[in-house]
């Protein structure tokens, strides 16, 4: 069987961590797998690429004019197309919601290429996350193979009439990347300690035995007001709770920086030391304090799949989620952004030791560590089945068949 090229079409942090694991594991199987950086994230993209020894084929620099969605959208157009056209790639696999994703989907399609999205089907089936909730359902419009992480996601994309037959459910390959991170740290601790900020590590060494929550919030809809609430609810429950403190990795956007340290210098110095606000942590950072944390209050989509990986209770700072899966396991709660409620919630976890074991749960529903081999399996079956066909674009009549019930397939 002739071998095929896949192109890998990521630019942000998140995107690089869950591409990571379908990446090994063609290689490990001797295909080619190609990786175009849209340059989205800087050092903190470089960091991830050399711990996952994935290193981009091109990077594209980006010309950008404004902050505007509108020149990043146009920038990566001409980035990608360019791309495609020097790598000449069988097909593209494009991951989750972001502008990126959307861009590499939409240049696919325009070179008759097949798409393949990773993490597909999530939905909040509202305007929130913006742009994000949209990313993704066009991306459900122009790829041809969707690997949903869960049923739920599986029936988002058949109620909005995606083909079922290009639609597997496998898992989150997230899963697969903090499991192989965790295995990795706990074997080189000296590795994980040497790319951890200097602060973090000097705080960790201060309150060896105390309770420690991992704050982070970054999403758009929370700018101004609702970052602001979520750093005076953590203010309050590190009062409140003598043995207990906090570890924030600032996210590098200005006004997200601007909003915490407008609340973090007016706390009282008794509980200003005990909370850690740091610059963003390196994958292995965040992971050894997933592993580390009693929970975690965040906004953030991948924390609370990484967080179930390890039996942390996640409260999430939002009204809404895509990723109601864990909401429903009972291995989060939906709390918002006022400031009592996460204060209520954040104490009956540190209180209430039967409160806090509900919420651990045994196995994460968002997969087993295993969702890369399952990707990779269809996808290579899929082109021993066309190998006599013309194009790889779409599901053989094989694959239609054989998934016609919509079952998860092994």
């Amino acid at each position: 069987m002739s071998k095929k090229t896949y192109l890998a079409c990521i630019g942000t942090r998140p995107e690089i961590i869950k591409m990571a694991p379908v990446y090994r594991e063609f290689k490990a199987r001797g295909h080619q797998v190609l990786v175009v950086h849209t340059g989205q994230h800087g050092a903190i993209a470089e960091a991830l690429y050399a711990f996952f020894d994935m290193p981009p084929d091109i990077t594209i620099d980006l010309q950008r004019k404004s902050s505007s969605l509108t020149d990043l959208t146009a920038a990566l157009l001409h980035g990608i197309d360019d791309a495609v056209e020097r790598l000449r790639p069988d097909a593209l696999m494009v991951q989750g919601d972001t502008t990126s994703a959307l861009v590499g989907a939409l240049v696919g399609y325009y070179h008759d290429k097949s798409v393949i999205h990773i993490e597909a089907g999530l939905r909040t089936h509202e305007r929130e996350p913006f742009p994000e909730e949209k990313n993704r359902e066009l991306i459900g419009r122009l790829a041809s193979w969707h690997f949903p992480p869960t049923q739920q996601a599986s029936l988002n994309l058949q109620n909005e009439g995606v083909d079922r037959a290009g639609v597997f459910e496998v898992g989150n390959t997230v899963i697969d990347a903090a499991l192989w991170a965790h295995e990795r740290i706990k074997h080189s601790p000296l590795e994980r300690n040497a790319v951890t900020p200097a602060d973090l590590l000097e705080f960790e060494a201060r309150y060896p035995s105390h309770r420690l929550i991992l704050v982070t919030a970054h999403r758009r809809e929370n700018w101004g007001q609702p970052i602001r609430n979520i750093a005076h609810a953590v203010a309050r429950v590190i009062e409140a709770h003598g043995k207990t403190v906090a570890v924030w990795p600032l996210h590098p956007n200005p006004a997200v920086r601007a909003d915490v340290e407008s609340v973090m210098r007016d706390l009282p110095p008794q509980v200003r030391a005990r909370i850690c606000v740091t610059e963003p942590l390196s994958y292995q950072a965040l992971i050894a304090m997933l592993v580390r944390c009693e929970f975690t209050l965040t906004d953030s989509g991948g924390i609370q799949e990484e967080a179930s990986a390890f039996r942390k209770p996640v409260l999430i700072a939002r009204n809404s989620t895509e990723r109601q899966e864990l909401v429903d396991a009972g291995g989060a709660k939906l709390v918002g952004t006022e400031v009592a409620e996460m204060v209520e919630q954040a104490g009956l976890l540190l209180t209430d030791p039967a409160a806090y074991r509900r919420m651990q749960l045994d196995k994460s529903p968002f997969g087993d560590g295993k969702s890369a081999q399952r990707i990779v399996d269809i996808l290579i079956d899929a082109h021993a089945t066309l190998e006599r066909s013309a194009h790889f674009i779409v599901p053989s009549p094989e694959m239609r068949q054989d998934n016609q019930s919509g079952r998860t397939l092994p």
